[in-house]
């Protein structure tokens, strides 16, 4: 047990921060599009530009250059304009800032691999930490190969790391590098151009508190009414005083309608942000505010009604409802999802599978218990080596945003969930769980056991299953203990060592030195464990 590594504590998630909701701009006239479209691109230059500055800036930017930064948008657009593109630029230098050092830490565990196997003899076995040496000689020279390049790119990595230099593009890298493969993506030239102008585009606006419907910039009343203040160099199109412009159409929000229209009606800030989807050919308009911190259920009383393990898999989710002491209740539930095709029908695809798990946990007052899994760690190339195939699947699974959406999804109908560390559910749950819960009608996978230990693991239990109570005497006639050892444990049918020492009380039969060999007693062709028994030689006389 020293091998394994320490199993840290379940905890119960706490709610989401905020909340967003969208609604469409339906029945814009050609002049609303005209205007947005200006709009936007005009604040998407400015937004470009002072990008470029914060990236300048490095790590010498300090509030003062922020405020220079600010003064300068103002005069081309407006104050509460220019603050929320320096607002969006640092987040986006920070975002930057993060993937930098996640991709330098990612390369740095490379080399450390690689140069560890390189060290290591060809075909030499690795241990369950740390890998072995490579199959081939081959191999291991074009590892070497691999690693100069490796440390070429830590070496600038780190560089530009201490540097304080990132490298951003706004509009994506990915659709950037669209541009030289548009037969490929099966785009024109013109359709690509206004996919890039569209991201470019900069249209939203912080909300603030004690404001005209909790933005002065994109004011949304109650009614639907759509109005925008308008940057100082297009103050010429504003169709209303004080040089905003108002939309022709009015938008409806739907999902959380109730609370977005309370907000606006006591003046509490709202955030907006207008979209254009290319693809379908619509404007769209986000609404997001925060919400306050939510006192959380304590993990006690959440064990106390018991709750549902929930194993996360490339295509499904299989849960298994378990009872406050542990034990499995019912049939496992499988939720299935597939994430092939688009990135909204991914999406749509995972929501489906998150809200038919969180009916069925509301419908018998369940708590969810979930692995707090992050896999950034695990996709590396060096770490699974060959594995292609299991690197893919773990890239593939959608863990950050599973676990965000059910974290919120599950806010909202009220029901608790639990996060617990994921260290061995898999490997233990099926030593442990998958042949108990064998039947002849029933076979249970290596994911149903999984849940079965993610759900004891939250509930405080141990996971192996409970040990059986001692028999009435020390012999093993009524069979092994639970927990004592597995069928396969060399020795396990074994007598206990003899301990030396002077003997207290005499030994009965079956306690000689031969009383572990099971197959010597009564048994034809071994010696009995008694004195040797030899017959006296017939005599020649009567």
């Amino acid at each position: 047990m020293g091998g394994l590594r320490k199993v840290a504590a379940p905890f119960v998630v706490p709610g989401p921060p905020g909340v967003a909701v969208r609604a469409g701009l339906k029945g814009l006239s050609g002049q609303d599009e005209t205007v947005l479209r200006r709009v936007g691109t005009l604040l998407g230059s400015l937004a470009a530009g002072d990008l470029a500055a914060r990236c300048a800036a490095g790590l010498e930017h300090d509030g003062e250059q922020w405020a220079r930064r600010k003064r300068a948008l103002t005069g081309e657009s407006s104050a509460r304009w220019a603050g929320s593109m320096t607002r969006a630029t640092h987040d986006q230098w920070a975002l930057a800032r993060r993937g930098q050092l996640a991709h330098l830490q990612n390369l740095q565990a490379g080399v450390d691999t690689v140069t560890h196997r390189l060290a290591q003899p060809l075909g030499a076995k690795g241990t369950r930490n740390t890998p072995g040496g490579y199959g081939s000689r081959r191999e291991w020279f074009a590892k070497s190969r691999r690693l100069w390049v490796l440390q070429d790119r830590l070496e600038q990595v780190r560089a530009d790391f201490e540097a304080g230099r990132v490298r951003v593009v706004r509009g994506g890298r990915k659709l950037l590098r669209t541009r030289h493969h548009l037969m490929a993506a099966g785009l024109s030239e013109v359709q690509w151009r206004l996919r890039w102008q569209a991201e470019r585009w900069f249209l939203q606006a912080d909300g603030e508190s004690g404001k005209r419907y909790g933005n002065e910039t994109i004011r949304i009343s109650p009614e639907g009414e759509v109005s925008i203040r308008l940057p100082a160099a297009l103050a010429g199109l504003a169709n209303a005083p004080h040089g905003r412009y108002v939309l022709a159409c009015r938008i409806v929000f739907h999902h959380r309608g109730e609370q977005w229209a309370d907000r606006v009606t006591a003046g509490r800030a709202v955030a907006y942000r207008i979209h254009y989807d290319v693809d379908r050919g619509r404007w769209y308009v986000t609404a997001s505010w925060q919400t306050p911190p939510v006192q959380t259920v304590p993990l006690s009383a959440v064990r106390a009604g018991g709750l549902a393990g929930v194993d996360l898999n490339a295509d499904h989710l299989a849960a298994r409802r378990l009872d406050e002491h542990g034990n499995p209740l019912g049939a496992p539930r499988r939720f299935d999802y597939r994430l092939t095709g688009t990135a909204g029908h991914r999406d749509a695809q995972v929501r489906h599978a998150l809200i038919r798990l969180l009916h069925w946990a509301k419908r018998h007052g369940l708590a969810l218990a979930i692995e707090d899994l992050d896999f950034a760690a695990e996709t590396t190339r060096e770490k699974h080596g060959r594995r292609k195939r299991f690197r893919k699947l773990i890239s593939g699974m959608p863990t950050a945003r599973l676990r965000a959406r059910l974290v919120s999804m599950a806010a909202e109908l009220g029901v608790a969930v639990v996060a617990v560390d994921p260290a061995y559910t898999s490997r233990w749950g099926a030593q442990h769980w998958q042949k108990p819960l064998t039947s002849t009608t029933r076979k249970p996978t290596r994911h149903d056991a999984a849940a079965v230990a993610i759900g004891r693991r939250a509930l405080g239990c141990p996971i192996r299953r409970r040990t059986a109570p001692p028999p009435p005497h020390r012999s093993d006639a009524v069979g092994h203990r639970t927990v004592q050892a597995r069928p396969g444990i060399p020795g396990r049918e074994g007598s206990r060592p003899r301990v030396p020492g002077p003997r207290t009380r005499s030994v009965p039969s079956g306690r000689g030195a031969k009383a572990g060999d099971q197959c010597a007693h009564n048994r034809s062709g071994h010696t009995a464990e008694h004195e040797p028994w030899t017959q006296d030689s017939l005599p020649l006389s009567p």
